[in-house]
């Protein structure tokens, strides 16, 4: 059988789900991308047997359905090499050698038998869904991926919280040291519910969700999510297990409120870490009225600097420590030109939020302080 397709669009959308293939499978069919053609479109599967990417395009022509697996890097490094133009794919039904041709050459290798690929398990029917916009799904995904924990003994913090009422979303993830959490408004929910979604499938539905527009369908179950976008469907195992209650753990009257520019808080930040202790990364932050004090030292090595900053400060005089790499962490995941940041004392978390949240919900970082020797 023929089928012709773009080479650009076929690289991209192997580019796309072949990052879901794990290094090393203990299924050898696991290597490999699965194509389905059907009525003259071409469905492209990846899998790691936990995780599941699918995504589909229509043919520029094909003469018959067919279905074989193809070995992924073979296939992705070769189409890498091709610039724009069509592909012609001829596929022994028989044998399944397979060859391309392009305009200055051709390839020939071997599929495989994709009757062996896993399927992944099918949604239960007493399952919820979730329907939003691809930009949110990306944006609460986004913001909240670097928190997640990689904690052994406490798996239900390895994975970015989903927390669904009737009419917001609120994506939630934290290490113990700092958390981070994206409240959108107007979402439409068939009914309340929970999951946690493991790291690896969140960072590629943040990859995938980065280029995708329209709505995007989240159905999930006890033990598995199905996210379902214009081009793309992901299928993935659930991390089980209840998530601490991330509200009981917010501060909700922070008196201390300053307001700094994002920009040169963090640029002061990337100065200032450079002289503090490199197993520590520990920063003090003094705040007096229209007065930011950053400084750090190293007394192993001798070193320290210090820098101040205009801020618009409403509180009483104060220090207080931060890890400076998890500060930088929560200020590169915001967005805005200025940031608030509420203190109690130097003893309890630190809220940072935008100066101007967003229209649809708002978004909230808390990070948990250091002890200084004074």
């Amino acid at each position: 059988m023929k089928f012709v397709i773009s080479s650009s669009v076929l690289s991209a959308r192997l580019q796309a789900i072949g990052r879901v293939i794990a290094s090393k499978n203990n299924l050898p069919i696991l290597d490999c991308f699965v194509f389905d053609i059907k009525d003259n479109k071409l469905t492209l599967t990846a899998s790691d047997n936990e995780t599941t990417l699918t995504t589909w395009v229509d043919l520029v022509e094909s003469d018959a359905d067919i279905c074989f697996a193809v070995n992924a890097k073979t296939i992705q490094d070769a189409m890498k090499e091709i610039p724009e133009q069509p592909l012609e794919f001829y596929v022994n039904e028989t044998t399944l050698e397979i060859t391309v041709e392009y305009q200055n050459g051709k390839y020939n290798f071997m599929g495989q038998n994709a009757e062996d690929y896993p399927v992944p398990p099918q949604m239960e029917e007493n399952g919820s869904s979730l329907t939003l916009s691809a930009n949110a799904l990306y944006s609460g995904i986004s913001r909240a991926l670097f928190a997640t924990a990689d904690d052994a003994l406490r798996p239900v913090m390895n994975g970015v919280f989903f927390d669904i009422s009737e009419n917001d979303l609120t994506v939630v993830a934290s290490d113990g040291h700092k958390l981070a959490c994206d409240k959108t408004n107007g979402v439409q929910a068939s009914a309340p519910g929970t999951f946690i979604l493991p790291k690896k499938p969140a960072t590629l539905a943040r990859n995938i969700l980065a280029k995708e527009q329209g709505d995007v369908v989240v159905r999930f179950s006890e033990r598995n999510a199905l996210m379902q976008s214009e081009g793309f469907m992901m299928n993935c195992r659930l991390i089980e297990g209840r998530y601490p209650n991330y509200n009981s753990v917010i501060p909700q009257d922070n008196p201390n409120n300053v307001t700094v520019n994002r920009q040169a808080f963090m640029s002061a930040l990337r100065r200032v870490l450079i002289f503090s202790n490199a197993s520590s990364a520990l920063i003090k932050i003094h705040l007096e009225m229209s007065k930011m004090v950053i400084s750090s030292q190293d007394i192993d090595f001798s070193m320290s600097a210090e820098e101040v900053l205009l801020c618009d400060y409403s509180g009483v005089p104060m220090s207080i420590g931060f890890k400076g790499t998890y500060l930088m962490e929560l200020l590169n995941n915001l967005e805005g030109d200025e940031i608030v940041i509420k203190l109690a004392d130097a003893s309890r978390a630190g809220v940072i939020v935008p100066a101007e949240q967003k229209e649809d919900g708002y978004v909230l970082m808390l990070l948990m302080p250091m002890m200084l020797n004074e």
